[in-house]
This record gives structure tokens, sequence and C-alpha cells, in this order.
């Protein structure tokens, strides 16, 4: 367990915030290459990993993996940057692309950065208070907010949803959700949220938004269980959605919302991230409790024609043994690579893993302060120089 400072949903509860969280300038820390596997030509050209680094470090950085030299760059923003001395900034929670830009959600330094995806050069900055994750439809941006201050407030307020303009980046407009708005998939013109409710603990809130995309109105909730986080949509148009529980009496676990809008599945398996490939969903849990003062880590994939678990682990090779605290998951949909990140002791460095379809190690490499978020790009990033 992170020793002082947690950046999920109930970390924040637990800090407020001491830190100036705005971006200012730090010393820049060089670049790192580390060619680490064989270069493939393939459809996927490459990924980037958003790393968040530690509340008020204002150390989030970005990795980036090339498929074509099979080298891993460490926090290229500085380099490619080189006239932005404020950087990344505060804790970053999300990363995604969409057309041709590249959209880092920013926590705490409350901004989205938006980059050219095939430079990672700066385009612009979206203000969005104590943001936390993005999704796209028809040329919009949709990011959700916890809205109010980094703090545990009983009387926190709703969250939002904010709706922007991918052209021109301005915000259009937003709507009101549950509190403590997480994770959001698109199905059938409907924007779902999960509200977190994790400033309010106890008082957790245990909704799905669902959001009109035509008239962006809240049309309904959906019950599910309390502290909600991930949202994930797979091929038969399920939605997975995972619950952190309390971190104390009631476990983690995931369910499963169906075309009806109703909780279809409970699948008994502990979740702290879900990534979906084809017709299955890959699981990794590592859930803290307070009662015993520990973290139980666990792995499993799901079988989403079935809705079963069908593996009780997706690393084969014994190599989870030495990861200390999974943080982030993604997996290749050309190779089916499974990629595993580690936030180690959450202050130095972390490291990404790569494994076989198969679950045995590929290669492994550092990366910059708890390693988290990975989106998978079709074109090759310019710039940067290699071995």
């Amino acid at each position: 367990m992170r020793s002082t400072i947690h950046t999920t949903a109930l970390g924040l509860l637990l800090l407020s915030l001491a830190f100036h969280s705005c971006r200012k300038a730090d010393t820049i820390v060089p670049p790192t290459v580390t060619p680490v596997t064989p270069g493939t030509n393939g459809v996927v050209k490459g990924f980037f990993l958003l790393n968040e680094a530690n509340m008020g470090s204002n150390k989030s950085s970005l990795d980036y993996f090339d498929y074509g030299s099979g080298v891993y760059h460490k926090n290229i923003y500085p380099t490619l940057n080189p006239t932005i001395v404020k950087e990344l900034g505060d804790v970053g929670n999300d990363i995604k692309i969409y057309g041709n830009k590249l959209y880092a959600v920013i926590n705490v330094s409350h901004l989205v950065e938006v980059m050219d995806m095939t430079t990672a050069k700066h385009i612009a900055t979206i203000p969005i208070p104590n943001c936390r994750y993005i999704t796209f439809d028809k040329g919009y941006a949709y990011v959700s907010s916890y809205a109010g201050p980094v703090l545990i407030d009983p009387n926190a307020r709703l969250g939002y949803v904010a709706r922007i303009d991918t052209t021109s980046l301005d915000v259009k407009d937003t709507c009101v959700v549950g509190y403590q708005p997480e994770e959001m998939v698109i199905r059938n013109n409907k924007l779902y949220v999960a509200n977190s409710g994790g400033y309010r603990v106890p008082n957790y809130d245990n909704t799905v938004s669902v959001i009109d995309l035509n008239t962006f109105k809240e049309t309904s909730k959906i019950t599910v269980a309390i502290n909600l986080h991930r949202l994930k949509l797979d091929a038969e148009g399920n939605i997975y959605v995972t619950s952190r529980g309390d971190y104390k009496k009631v476990p983690s676990n995931t369910y499963i919302i169906n075309a009806a809008d109703q909780v279809s599945n409970t699948l008994n398996l502990p979740a702290s991230n879900i990534t979906i490939c084809g017709d299955s969903a890959y699981v990794y849990s590592t859930e803290w409790s307070y009662v015993t003062n520990k973290n139980t880590i666990t792995y499993a994939i799901i079988d989403t024609k079935k809705k079963t678990v069908v593996s009780r682990n997706f690393i084969t090779d014994g190599t989870e043994k030495k990861i200390e605290i999974p943080y982030g998951i993604a997996v290749n949909p050309e190779t089916r690579e499974i990629y595993v990140t580690d936030a180690a002791d959450y202050v130095t460095p972390g490291r990404i893993w790569c494994f076989t379809p198969d679950g045995k190690r590929k290669w492994d490499a550092e990366t910059g302060d708890i390693p988290a978020h990975i989106v998978f790009t079709y074109k090759k990033l310019s710039g940067l120089s290699l071995p």
C-alpha cells in the first residue's frame, strides 16, 4: 500500500491538498531511451504511457514505446516540448487518442493537456476542475469532473461531465451527474458514468448515471454497488462495472449492465482495473484492507461471451511475484500482448512488463513514477532520437 498518498478516489479523500497543485517550473529530467525487444512492423506503431506520479510532486510524465525499433522512451514530453517549462503537471489520470490529437487528463492540475498525436507537441490546455477520465463521440470529448476541490468532505458537491468540441477545444456544456464521477462509456447514443462518492466516505455513491447525448441531460441512474470506478464495454454491448467496496467489510466486485440498463450479472471478482480485447476481459485487483492492513493481489480473465471467469491468473511464468503493485493494464489489439505496470513503492520509478498472449514475460522497462494509463497509436511518433 502507498504509505502516505493515494491517487485513487479514496486516496484523494485521505489527503487535504497541502501542496500547490498548479503547474510550475521544475528541474527537467533528461529523457532515457532503452532498447528492450527486437523491432516489429505491425499496424500498431507504438503506445504512450502516462505516469501519474505522487500528488503534490508535479511530476506527471509521458513515456513512449516504439514497436518499429523496439525502443522504450522514458519522459518524452520535455524533449519534444522544450519551451513548455511547466511540463505536464500534477497527477496524470487518463490518456486517449481521438482524431489526430492526444489528450492527457491531469487531475490535480485541473486541466486536459492536448497534444499532436504524431509529435506529442503541445497544442492547448483545457481547464476543468478535478478532472478524472475522458471519452469521445461524434466530434466531442467528454470529461468527468469531481467539480469541487481535492478534499474529503461529507458535503462534497455533485460532479459533472464536461462536453468539449474537439475542433475548437472549447467546453460547450456540462451535465451534473452523481458524486465524484469516474470512468465513462458510450452505448447507443447514451453516456454512462460511474459515480464513486469517494469524497463522502462512508456515504459512497452507488450509481451509474445515464446521459442522453442528444439532449446532454441525465435521464436515469442505475443502482449497482458502492464506490464505483471502472466502466468497460464489450463486443456484445454489455457494460462491465467495478466497485472498490469500502476497503473494510464490503469487498471489491465486478458487475455487468445489460442492454436493458439492468445489472444482469455479479461476477464475485475483485477488480482494480479492467481492459477488454476481443472476447476476453483482463482484470487485476490490488485490494487494500484496513482490517488486515495489507493488499490482496489477484489476476483474472473473463470470457465476455459466457460472462464467466475462465482464468485466475493470466501471468503463467511466475513473473507476477516480481510485480509489487500492479497499477495499469492494456492489451495490444493486434498482437494480443499483455502489458501490466508496476507502481512499486509509489515514490520511485515504476516498471512496465510485457507478456506474450499466453502470459510469459517478453520484456520489461523502467518507467516514470506510478505508471498507470496506456493508449496505443497507429501512427509512428516523430522527433525521437534512437540509441
